[in-house]
């Protein structure tokens, strides 16, 4: 847990403040939360197990604590249907798909670019 008055703390929340890029990298960035992402864009609602198989390499721990932090943040939805045993669906909310412009130009342009002689 950070203080929030620490240096780090301050210049975070200044860059969310001012500078929507950063914002917007707070929120989707990172290996996971970008898979998660493009894996409810491409099949909309899925359930749990489903969702983890098509993400190879991810542990359970992390994959939890992505989840939670996807839909903490209001990018995704969980849904819990009361039925034994339970049953849980995750999807884009509203807000996350108006992620789909971005996510779709990132791929493009990694698609164009990976092979660069730079890398």
């Amino acid at each position: 847990m950070k203080k929030e008055n620490s240096t780090n703390s301050i210049n975070k929340n200044y860059l969310n403040e001012n500078c929507g890029m950063f914002f917007t990298l707070s929120l989707i960035g990172g290996r996971w939360k970008i898979s998660i992402l493009a894996v409810l864009l491409d099949n909309g609602s899925m359930r749990y197990g489903e969702l983890k198989r098509k993400i190879p390499g991810i542990t359970e721990r992390m994959f939890i604590a992505q989840l939670k932090e996807l839909e903490s943040d209001g990018l995704i939805t969980k849904t819990v249907y009361p039925i034994k045993p339970p049953h849980v669906e995750y999807q884009l909310s509203e807000w996350g798909l108006s992620l789909r412009n971005i996510l779709d130009q990132m791929n493009e342009w990694g698609e164009k670019n990976k092979n660069h002689p730079n890398l």
